[in-house]
């Protein structure tokens, strides 16, 4: 399968795990600080890669490129902690709509960080997707919450940019170890000074949370570095679909004709034929 076509299956069961992700996060409804869902979910990820990372060989295991992924340790930590805000406060569509303002955003950034600038025919594609994900999850009403889901659409974007940056020589566990890892110190000392106690339903949502976005930052990171980030990153408003999903199945929120118009949109750039007729310019 070309990479093209594999970093698109990733990053669509990666956008599967993040969209079951906020479900969980909408359920814990505010019964958890932020800071401390954000040390749990990270301590988490440090316990389950922590032994993956060991069985690796050890010219795998050192940490490279310190500075870049410190940075992508403290932009998980921002983000997660708007996400949380965010779908706390407003609606889980509303909150999504801004969410996927994240496949948009990478598109100028890929051009300043990467060197890789969009062509039109991209840029065409990303703003129909983008407008078929306000036409679904159409937020009704500004609210001081939209700044912070703001907030983790620009980080998500930044996070995915800067993976094409980190050598090919470091495994996807290694990094996602490290990030981990690096992000700890900060979260332990905002989760301490805000802990309070929670309960056995709010601690194993929180877990399957952390679960479920480990997982689609582990498949966005393999994604990226197979193809580049204007090439691929409409693909990310495919977590769309699921959210509208879930919402028929556990919220009983049936899609109405602007929402079926919407998805149409969302979906018709990521169609196979497409992308055959581009299929000389797409990096291999």
């Amino acid at each position: 399968m070309p990479s093209y076509y594999t970093a698109i299956v990733l990053l669509v069961v990666g956008n599967l795990a993040a969209s079951l992700s906020d479900v969980a996060v909408k359920l814990i409804n505010g019964e958890l600080p932020t800071f401390q869902y954000v040390f749990i979910r990270q301590l988490l990820s440090v316990l389950v890669l922590f032994p993956l990372w060991r069985m690796q060989p050890p010219s795998a295991r050192p940490l490279v490129h310190r500075k870049l992924t410190l940075l992508r340790a403290h932009l998980v930590l921002i983000g997660s902690g708007c996400m949380v805000v965010a779908i706390t406060h407003l609606p889980l569509a509303s909150a999504n709509a801004v969410f996927y303002a994240a496949p948009l955003l990478m598109l100028p950034l890929s051009a300043m960080l990467l060197k890789e600038p969009p062509t039109k025919s991209k840029l065409l594609a990303s703003l129909i997707g983008f407008g078929g994900v306000l036409i679904v999850l159409r937020p009704s009403e500004f609210h001081w919450a939209a700044l912070f889901a703001l907030g983790t659409a620009f980080t998500l974007a930044l996070f995915n940019v800067t993976a094409r940056k980190i050598p090919k020589t470091q495994s996807v566990i290694s990094n996602l170890f490290w990030t981990s890892l690096l992000s700890l110190p900060v979260s332990a000392i905002l989760a301490l000074t805000f802990w309070q106690p929670m309960s056995a339903k709010t601690l194993l949502l929180t877990l399957a949370s952390a679960g479920l976005i480990l997982s689609y930052n582990g498949l966005a990171v393999m994604a990226y570095r197979r193809a580049s980030a204007s090439n691929i990153a409409i693909a990310e408003n495919s977590g769309l679909v699921f959210v509208t999903a879930f919402g028929v199945l556990w919220f009983n929120e049936i899609p109405d004709g602007f929402t079926a118009l919407g998805i149409v949109l969302i979906v018709t750039p990521l169609l196979p034929w497409r992308r055959r007729r581009q299929a000389v310019a797409v990096p291999r």
